[in-house]
């Protein structure tokens, strides 16, 4: 498939946009595992505009991020516009824009989600920040607001009408926010339309190489984006791949391994905050998601929880590695809820 003029091979796979986890350390841990294309948090448009510091930060890109994406969210279409001028000075590979959050915070100002109750204004939207930049605009969002009103194949044709590169769709209604199973007959359905020509990528619950190509075998999408099946599992794009091109599944990795990743996106969540305790703040989310399904292993996880600084977090895994370090972590049944 292609966005733009970036060609991306056989089936990619892409790492969804996840406000504080999609930061530059996990980027690089997934990029080490086999994902073909990132995206950054996602960032406010008007934050954007004021310049705010911690806004920037997010957009901070490396070389071994590429092909990247920087995703912006608002409610005023002059104001996205203006953002999206701003975050191409910033050289991502393309743009692209949420209409997919559900959270209630950002809903209630009308930006994300609440466009799907407003088609002509997202197309609107969609338009001018097309127009106002040169690079590949892309856009991620869901199958509609709630049951009755999924509007997911009429969204899809008037973003490709205007310019839209390419289009990421969750398979939930913004009503159902993260319950519920993903409904991927949409997704097919809008992938499948005589009417739509531009690349359509799938997301919603794929927990695992035989879910990726079930889905992919159903709908025929042109990329598969992964979420929350990455967080505590980054290697998930290196299982799904090697499963798609062989039928086999890969050995699941020794808790050894899984240390070793961890540490390796500890240093570079250091070596990027400078501050060993924000460093260890931000991982929390990732180390309770890390060795599910161990036996005796609660002690250990509240330890890592709890640790505030590098050296004495370096021990608790030490001791786990001597405890458990041989033992290959199977993540077949873990959920995503």
């Amino acid at each position: 498939m292609k966005i733009g003029s970036i060609e991306l091979e056989g089936t990619p796979l892409f790492l969804a946009p996840m406000e504080d986890v999609t930061y530059k350390s996990f980027r690089h841990i997934c990029k080490q595992n086999g994902v073909d294309v990132l995206y950054t948090e996602f960032v406010s448009s008007e934050a954007l505009i004021r310049d705010v510091e911690k806004t920037r930060l997010k957009m901070e890109l490396e070389d071994d991020d590429r092909p990247i994406a920087i995703q912006i969210y608002g409610y005023d279409i002059e104001s996205m516009a203006n953002a999206a001028r701003i975050a191409e000075e910033l050289q991502p590979d393309f743009i692209d824009i949420n209409f997919g959050c559900p959270m209630k915070k950002i809903v209630k100002k009308g930006a994300c989600s609440a466009l799907l109750q407003d088609l002509p204004k997202m197309q609107q939207m969609a338009a001018e920040v097309v127009k106002s930049v040169s690079l590949p605009v892309t856009a991620k969002t869901r199958l509609g607001w709630d049951e009755n009103n999924k509007v997911i194949l009429e969204a899809a044709e008037r973003l490709q009408d205007i310019g839209i590169s390419a289009l990421a769709i969750h398979g939930r209604t913004r009503s159902q926010l993260y319950t519920g199973d993903a409904d991927w007959t949409m997704i097919g359905e809008v992938k499948n339309s005589p009417k739509i020509k531009i690349p359509i990528i799938g997301n919603g619950d794929i927990n695992g190489p035989e879910k990726a190509a079930e889905l992919l075998k159903q709908t025929g999408v042109d990329g598969l984006m992964i979420g929350r099946g990455a967080i505590g599992r980054p290697w998930i794009f290196n299982e799904i791949k090697h499963y798609l091109k062989t039928g086999e599944f890969l050995q699941p990795p020794t808790v050894a391994e899984i240390i070793a990743q961890i540490k390796d996106q500890l240093r570079v969540t250091a070596d990027w905050k400078g501050n060993e305790t924000t460093a260890i703040l931000m991982m929390r989310r990732h180390f309770a998601r890390y060795f599910p399904g161990i036996d005796n292993f609660r002690d250990h996880r509240i330890k890592m929880l709890q640790a505030t600084q590098i050296e004495d977090l370096d021990k608790i895994m030490q001791d786990i590695v001597e405890l458990y370090g041989d033992l290959r972590v199977d993540y077949t049944n873990v959920s995503l809820k």
